[in-house]
C-alpha cells in the first residue's frame, strides 16, 4: 500500500503530528526573529558548534512550551467521547488551537523588544511588574508603533498557521461504540505520559522538571540562554514558583566567617549630621558618560553628557562599578537599601513583606527628615510602598506635582519630565529641615525614548535613540545643580548619582555579560574636598552605596547591608556582584559565574573585557577563583537565609 500524507494528516494522530509540527515550527521561526532582532548581543560570540548546541537545548524547551501551550487542544482532540464527531465540535478545537499557539508567539516576539531592557527572556514576575500601571495600554501601543514591523509577521503567522491546520476526517458511518470508547481511552493513557514527559523535559526518576536555568548548560554566556529558552516557557515554569530556596554550602559559622551582611560600627564612630541626595537616573548607563569611557575610540569619545563630565572631575568615581540587576525594580533595592537582585526582583518576592531598612530608615533613627520622589503616577513599579517601607516619611509623586504646579509637564506616558521634577525637587528641599536624606528616580530616559518639544533641535537624534535622551537628562542634572548650589545647605551635602540599570548600547565591551551591569557611581560632595576629583581601580557595585554613605557620615548603629563600605574596606576586598541567569562575582582582576551548584566560567575582565577566554578552560589561578567561589557561595547562603527568616534588620 503506498502511503499517502494526505490521507494521513486527516486521521486523528496524523492531525495531531502534523499540528504539533506546526507548533514547533512556530517556536523555531519566532526564534529566528528573536535572534535577528537582537543579534548584537550575540553575534560577537557564536560559532557553529555553539549554535548546535544550542539549537538542541531549545528543542528541548520547545518541547515542554508545545506541550503546555496545546494541551486543551490535545485534550480536546483525545476526549474519549463520541459527541466530538462534529463539524462544529472540530471548528472550537482548531480555533482554540490557533488562538493558543496565537498567544504562545505574541509572548516570543514581545521579548524581541522587552529582551533589550533586561538581557533575559520573560517571567510570570512581568505581570506584577506591571501591575500598578494605569498607562500600560499606552505603553503598548507606542512600542507597537515603534515596532510596527512585528505586527505583519504576527499576522501572517496566525494567518498560516490556521491555514495550515489539519482536522481529522469525520468518520462517514457510525462507529462500533465500544471500539471506538477502547481505542480512544487507549489513546488518551498514552498521551498523558508522553506529555508529561515533554512537559518535565525528559524521562525517568533521576529526571528533574526542567527550568530556565538548565539553559545554561547549553550556551557560554548567560545571555545566550535566552536563544535556548522560549518566552511562554519562561513565563509558565516560573508561575508561582519561590525564588528564595536555601542551599547548604557550609556550616553557619563558616558562612558567617566568610561573609555577613551585618555592619557594626567601631567604637570610635563619630557621627557627623551632613545631608545625602540620592540620584537614580532612569537608564544612565556608564557607556553614555565620555569622562568614563577615557580610552575608547582611541581617546576621541565624547559621550552624550557634558555636565555629568565636569562633576565626574569633582567627585570620586570608579573605574569599575556596576548595577547588581538589570530592571528599574531591582536598582532601588540596591541603592537604598544594600540588597542586590538574585532570581527575580525583591519587589515581586514574598520577602518584600520582611522588616527591611534602608539609608533613610537608618537616619531616620538620627532624626533625618526624608523623602523619596518620583514623577510617575503615585504607587507606579511599587516604589511608593517600598520607599515607606524604607523608613522615606514623605513621597513626591505626580499627584503632588500636579497639585502644586500644574499637569503640563507630563512626558504622555511615564512621568513629568526630568527638568521641571528636578527643579520641583529642589524647591521641595529648600523647605525641609536640616538634616534630611532625599532620593529622586528620575524618568525621560526610558523608552519610547522622546523628549520636550522645545528641545527636539538642541538635542538630536544619536546613534541610539536613548542618546538624545540621555543628553537631555544630563541639561536637566546641570539646572537641578544650578539650582541647588544657591542653596544654603549645598556645602553640607553629599550627592550620590548613580543608574538603575543599563539600556541600549552600540559598544561591545557594554554588551558582554558584565558589561551590561555598567553604571556609574558618583559621590560628590562640594564642602569636602577629600572626595574631589578622585578616580578609583576598585570594583563598586550599587550595594556599596548604603554602607559608603553610612560610614561617611559614621554612622554608629549596626545595620544590615550586603555590599561594602568603599572608603573604609581595603582595595582588594572589594567586589560586585549581580545575576542574569548566572550569578557573576567580580573581585579584584577576575569575574566568575556560578550556576548554583558549580563554576561554569572564570575570566580576567580588565584585561579581555568582551570576555572572550574562559579562564577555566586553560590555566586560571587555582587558589584565587576557589576562594572567589566559595565567597559567593557564603553571600548566596546568607542572602536566601537571611529572605526567608525575615533577617533583613539588626534586631
Amino acid at each position: 500500500m503506498i502511503f499517502s500524507f494526505k490521507k494521513f494528516s486527516h486521521t486523528v494522530v496524523g492531525s495531531i503530528v502534523c499540528n504539533i509540527a506546526l507548533s514547533y515550527a512556530l517556536f523555531f521561526i519566532a526564534r529566528i526573529i528573536f535572534y535577528i532582532a537582537n543579534c548584537d548581543y550575540f553575534n560577537d560570540y557564536m560559532s557553529w558548534t555553539l549554535l548546535a548546541d544550542m539549537l538542541q537545548g531549545a528543542l528541548l524547551f520547545d518541547t515542554s512550551a508545545v506541550v503546555y501551550c496545546n494541551a486543551l487542544y490535545l485534550l480536546m482532540v483525545l476526549l474519549p467521547l463520541h459527541f466530538k464527531e462534529k463539524p462544529c465540535y472540530h471548528n472550537v478545537t482548531k480555533w482554540t488551537y490557533v488562538a493558543l499557539n496565537a498567544i504562545a508567539l505574541a509572548a516570543n516576539l514581545a521579548d524581541c523588544v522587552y529582551f533589550g531592557f533586561t538581557g533575559r527572556r520573560t517571567t510570570a514576575t512581568v505581570f506584577n511588574e506591571f501591575g500598578n500601571e494605569g498607562n500600560i495600554a499606552t505603553i503598548i501601543f507606542k512600542e507597537l508603533a515603534i515596532h510596527w514591523w512585528l505586527l505583519p509577521i504576527f499576522a501572517l503567522l496566525v494567518w498560516g498557521i490556521a491555514k495550515l491546520y489539519r482536522k481529522p476526517a469525520l468518520p462517514q458511518q457510525r462507529p462500533n461504540l465500544l471500539r471506538y470508547y477502547v481505542a480512544q481511552v487507549a489513546a488518551l493513557i498514552i498521551a498523558v505520559p508522553l506529555c508529561i514527559f515533554g512537559m518535565r523535559g525528559g524521562i525517568g526518576p533521576t529526571v528533574r522538571p526542567i527550568t530556565i536555568s538548565n539553559a545554561n548548560q547549553y550556551v557560554n554566556r548567560p545571555v545566550e540562554a535566552a536563544v535556548v529558552l522560549n518566552t511562554p516557557f519562561s513565563i509558565i515554569r516560573t508561575i508561582g514558583k519561590k525564588p528564595f530556596e536555601e542551599p547548604h554550602y557550609m556550616a553557619a559559622d563558616e558562612m558567617e566567617r566568610i561573609f555577613s551582611p551585618v555592619h557594626t560600627p567601631a567604637d570610635s564612630a563619630t557621627f557627623t549630621p551632613r545631608n545625602v541626595v540620592v540620584i537614580i537616573i532612569e537608564s544612565f548607563g556608564k557607556e553614555y558618560i565620555g569622562s568614563l569611557n577615557s580610552d575608547y575610540a582611541n581617546g576621541n569619545y565624547a559621550g552624550f553628557t557634558p555636565f555629568t563630565d565636569s562633576l565626574v572631575s569633582r567627585s570620586l568615581t570608579f573605574n569599575y562599578s556596576y548595577a547588581n540587576g538589570r530592571k528599574s525594580i531591582d536598582g532601588m533595592p540596591s541603592v537604598l537599601s544594600g540588597i542586590p537582585m538574585f532570581i527575580e526582583p525583591f519587589f515581586l518576592t514574598p520577602a518584600s513583606l520582611n522588616d527591611i531598612s534602608g539609608i533613610a530608615g537608618e537616619l531616620g533613627k538620627k532624626g533625618y527628615a526624608t523623602a523619596f520622589f518620583h514623577g510617575a503616577p503615585n504607587g507606579s513599579m511599587g516604589f511608593q510602598a517600598f520607599a515607606r517601607a524604607t523608613g522615606f516619611k514623605q513621597y513626591y509623586g505626580k499627584e503632588e506635582y500636579d497639585r502644586e504646579v500644574g499637569t503640563a509637564d507630563f512626558d504622555g506616558t511615564w512621568a513629568i519630565w526630568d527638568e521641571p521634577f528636578m527643579q520641583y525637587y529642589c524647591s521641595v528641599m529648600n523647605r525641609m529641615q536640616q538634616p534630611f536624606m532625599t532620593a529622586i528616580f528620575t524618568a525621560s530616559s526610558h523608552h519610547p525614548f522622546v523628549i520636550p518639544e522645545q528641545y527636539r533641535d538642541t538635542f538630536p537624534e544619536g546613534q541610539l535613540p536613548i542618546h538624545k535622551c540621555i543628553r537631555y537628562t544630563d541639561h536637566a542634572l546641570r539646572r537641578f545643580f544650578a539650582s541647588a548650589s544657591r542653596q544654603p545647605w549645598y556645602d553640607n551635602t553629599l550627592f550620590v548619582i548613580t543608574a538603575d540599570h543599563t539600556n541600549q548600547s552600540c559598544t561591545p565591551q557594554y554588551q558582554s555579560d558584565l558589561g551590561l551591569f555598567s553604571v556609574p557611581i558618583i559621590f560628590y560632595a562640594p564642602g569636602d574636598s577629600t572626595l574631589r576629583g578622585l578616580r578609583s581601580d576598585i570594583v563598586a557595585q550599587q550595594i556599596d552605596i548604603m554602607p559608603t554613605v553610612l560610614g561617611y557620615l559614621g554612622y554608629d548603629h549596626p545595620y544590615v547591608a550586603f555590599g561594602c563600605d568603599l572608603l573604609a574596606t581595603p582595595p582588594a576586598e572589594t567586589w560586585a556582584v549581580n545575576y542574569n541567569g548566572l550569578y557573576q562575582y567580580v573581585k579584584g582582576d577576575y569575574m566568575v559565574q556560578f550556576d548554583g551548584n558549580n563554576l561554569r566560567a572564570a575570566y580576567k575582565f580588565k584585561s579581555d573585557p568582551l570576555l572572550k577566554e574562559n579562564l577555566l578552560n586553560t590555566t586560571a589561578p587555582t587558589d584565587t577563583i576557589a576562594d572567589m567561589e566559595q565567597e559567593l557561595q557564603a553571600l548566596i547562603q546568607q542572602y536566601m537565609q537571611r529572605m526567608n527568616g525575615n533577617q533583613l534588620t539588626v534586631k
